[in-house]
């Protein structure tokens, strides 16, 4: 703001072209689109899947940096500064530090908020977000996703049916799925439970060996259920 004359002029500061954020989630974008594109060849396809991929990635940049105070946002005076490369500053004036991971072209983040005084690092937040991102994709990618495989059975079922069954319920097991055991009771058979109780407890005997039963036999309606899982090494 400038005053000459009894004139008073606003001048706007002048704003950088890229914000930090918007970098991160440039070069997130562009990771992801080259991974894309080597997948996904029909044109509509691949132009829905970047809207999506797009909206998901600036929501995940947003989400990390709500998480840390960094820069200018760090409010107090003194902290407990640690270099870029991990060396111990001591406890400094903040902007003191802040001139320091300026002239390093470097945010300073705040990692220990709690502490007395919090303790702030130097680093570069960008690459810290894009590195942070592809861990978290890759971790989902590793990630097993356990689902409940229901076999069925009637009342009537003979034993050369039951050890079918209980073979497709083994591979179940051994690829890391629970298994949902169903008797299906009809008409008068709901009097007959003990019956439907025994069947499961021979398809629990036979997977004992590969699976331990996490739900125990019990009655649902008409039904009569139990739930293995597979055995932890």
């Amino acid at each position: 703001m400038y005053i000459s004359n009894d004139k008073i002029t606003f001048v706007k500061k002048k704003q950088p072209f890229l914000t930090m954020q918007l970098w991160v989630s440039l070069v997130i974008y562009l990771d992801y689109l080259c991974e894309v594109i080597t997948i996904i060849e029909n044109g509509v396809l691949r132009r829905f899947f970047y809207i999506i991929k797009f909206a998901l990635i600036f929501s995940e940049v947003k989400t990390i940096n709500k998480n840390y105070i960094v820069n200018e946002d760090i409010r107090d005076k003194e902290i407990r500064a640690i270099g870029a490369d991990g060396s111990q500053l001591g406890i400094l004036q903040t902007k003191e530090v802040l001139k320091m991971a300026e002239e390093a072209e470097l945010d300073l983040v705040m990692i220990s908020p709690n502490a007395k005084p919090p303790v702030c690092k130097i680093m570069d937040l960008g690459k810290f977000i894009y590195e942070q991102s592809k861990k978290e994709k890759e971790a989902k990618k590793k990630q097993k996703v356990v689902s409940i495989k229901e076999v069925r059975v009637s009342l009537t079922i003979e034993e050369h049916d039951i050890e079918i069954k209980a073979k497709n319920a083994r591979k179940f097991l051994l690829d890391g799925d629970k298994v949902k055991i169903t008797v299906r009771f009809r008409g008068r058979e709901m009097e007959l439970s003990h019956l439907g109780a025994k069947i499961l407890e021979n398809f629990a005997n036979k997977l004992a060996d590969v699976g331990n039963i996490e739900k125990p036999i019990k009655k649902e309606g008409r039904n009569m259920t139990v739930v293995i899982g597979p055995k932890k090494a």
